[in-house]
């Protein structure tokens, strides 16, 4: 049978860095991306023209930064997209890869972020779960340092992007992909869960925050009605511009009221 034709509309490198452009993004600043690729619409080049026109629009001095994270470096009996059989839990945890920054490909955050991963003078940080990459010359100072028992919060990159005034932009994606909410969480008193992972001296499980995107979609709603956030589109994705500390501080204030936390005088 036939492959139906594109429906478009047809989107190009120069389409993606003008849109970008008249949304407000800023030769020079660093942005934060979560991106949907099929959102745009059918992209001359795909990701690698989508990556093209997001450094065109940050010129040669600003930093692009984007989640690339590893949900498959965690414990099977975790897993359930898909599940694993019981009986070979433990056998997965002594044959799986460690985290190699410079290998190991992301998982669950699309194509654009893979493309980051491995394009030309990228750095990638530490986490062997929840690492960012970014291109440009800010990049090194946001990659470097991620705490291995920390994976979203003040030794992260999310907290470095937070002072460094960067902003998030949301290129087809929606709030529940907002990673800066996330730093929230470990300023609230969420509990803390054991986390599993292989490391270079067997199997290792930390303590670590919980962390979940529950309610995240909501709380952007509310975000957008108490602070300011750009909107616009770029190609055919809706598009949202939005300091990374605004996203903060309202979770902070806000998340409680879509999550049941513990009361920390209990």
């Amino acid at each position: 049978m036939a492959i139906p034709p594109p429906t478009g509309p047809l989107v190009t490198r120069d389409d993606i860095a003008d849109g970008l452009r008249r949304l407000g993004v800023t030769p020079g600043e660093i942005l934060l991306a979560h991106t949907s690729l099929s959102s745009l619409g059918w992209v001359n080049g795909g990701a690698v023209a989508v990556v093209q026109g997001l450094l065109d629009a940050l010129g040669p001095s600003g930093t692009l930064v984007v989640p690339a994270h590893t949900s498959d470096l965690s414990d099977p009996a975790c897993w359930e997209n898909p599940p694993v059989p019981e009986e070979w839990w433990e056998r997965v945890r002594a044959t799986m890869p460690v985290y190699d920054p410079l290998v190991t490909p992301t998982r669950g955050v699309g194509v654009v972020p893979e493309t980051v991963r491995t394009w030309p003078g990228a750095l990638r940080s530490a986490h062997p779960q929840t690492s960012f990459a970014a291109v440009g010359p800010r990049a090194p100072e946001i990659t470097e340092g991620h705490a291995a028992n920390c994976r979203l919060g003040e030794h992260s990159p999310l907290a470095r992007l937070e002072r460094l005034g960067a902003r998030v932009l949301l290129l087809g994606a929606g709030y529940g992909s907002c990673t800066s909410f996330h730093l929230a969480e470990y300023r609230l008193p969420a509990p803390l869960v054991p986390v599993g992972r292989p490391a270079p001296g067997g199997w290792l499980t930390v303590p670590e925050v919980a962390i979940s995107s529950e309610g995240f979609e909501e709380l952007g709603r509310d975000f957008e009605r108490e602070r300011p956030v750009v909107r616009g589109k770029v190609g055919a994705a809706d598009a949202r511009l939005f300091p990374v500390a605004d996203a903060v501080a309202h979770a902070e204030r806000r998340l409680a009221a879509y999550r049941d936390f513990p009361d920390p005088a209990a």
